[in-house]
């Protein structure tokens, strides 16, 4: 079976499980319909129908595959009276909402923001007054890099109810689906999570110490990579260290390549979402690394001396 069919094959047994509360699991594996539903259980139970009061649920869709979904966060799109979701979101998501859900796409499209975060606020506050269930839904996790804090913000300042239902993050999907570890003991002791940033007064990692053994995850490096080679070779990072770009990590179509940060000049963009893995461990994305690779990797790439990141 190809992988686009197992995705398919994938959904439509979400849905058949998920309808039929939860028969159809492991034996021994608690029925669905009793997952979070008994107040007596859970204080942060899936919700139901018979809420008092309106309540946003913001949402993390993790990195794609509908089957990297939470329990939880599937059970609250079930339930959803209107969902709000970025553009990145895909169908095999998008179609786990039932069709008597309104769906409201307040994400990018090619590139382009058709509406500000001021105006996503104003569409969480307006669609509370309208319905008992509103879910935001978001890429990756909801507190890394989506937003999260301005919206949290806007409905703690309005007094309305929610609830925040982590997802996996696109830096975890990507490194899954590359099959890289973020740390090794070997080559990594630290992760540190970024976005590219194209504004003049952009610094790098501020405050931050940078040294070889750091993985360096980069969301959102936008379509010219050479800038990103420039970024980071101006943070002092060695023009040696491996480099992995990840595209559309865990989906059917997803795409890798293999470069270093001075090769990234050159690397045509991958199709977006995309992010970049840099540092010693995106060598390991090959299965014929050996131990004596990870002895020639801390030797040819050596700590950053001259690291000029204030």
């Amino acid at each position: 079976m190809s992988r686009q069919a197992q995705k398919k094959s994938s959904t439509k047994l979400l849905k058949k499980v998920f309808s039929s509360g939860g028969r159809g699991f492991s034996p021994g594996v608690k029925p669905i319909d009793k997952w979070a539903l008994a107040p007596e259980e859970s204080c942060s139970s899936a919700p139901s129908r018979s809420l008092n009061t309106p309540k946003v649920f913001l949402i993390g869709a993790g990195p794609g595959d509908p089957e990297l979904l939470t329990v939880k966060a599937l059970r609250i799109l079930q339930s959803a009276d209107v969902v709000l979701h970025d553009s990145l979101i895909g169908p095999e998501i998008l179609n786990l909402i039932p069709p008597t859900a309104e769906r409201i796409d307040v994400g990018k499209r090619a590139g382009f923001r058709l509406l500000t975060q001021q105006d996503i606020n104003s569409l969480l506050l307006s669609n509370v007054a309208k319905h008992k269930i509103v879910v935001r839904l978001k890429g990756g996790d909801p507190l890394l890099f989506g937003r999260a804090a301005e919206e949290i913000q806007a409905l703690r300042e309005a007094k309305i109810d929610f609830e925040v239902v982590p997802g996996i993050s696109a830096a975890f999907g990507a490194a899954a689906a590359a099959k890289v570890s973020l740390t090794d003991r070997r080559l990594s002791s630290h992760v540190l999570f970024t976005t590219f940033s194209r504004a003049p007064e952009a610094k790098f990692l501020p405050g931050i110490g940078l040294t070889a053994e750091t993985t360096v995850v980069i969301y959102m490096p936008g379509p010219d990579y050479a800038e990103v080679s420039r970024w980071l070779q101006d943070a002092a990072v060695s023009p040696d260290t491996p480099v992995l770009v990840i595209s559309k990590a865990s989906h059917p179509d997803q795409s890798q390549h293999a470069t270093t940060v001075a090769g990234l000049a050159h690397q045509a963009p991958l199709p977006a979402p995309a992010l970049l893995l840099v540092g010693r461990v995106a060598a390991s994305a090959t299965d014929d690394t050996t131990a004596s690779d990870f002895n020639w990797l801390n030797e040819s790439i050596p700590d950053f001396p001259n690291s000029r990141i204030s």
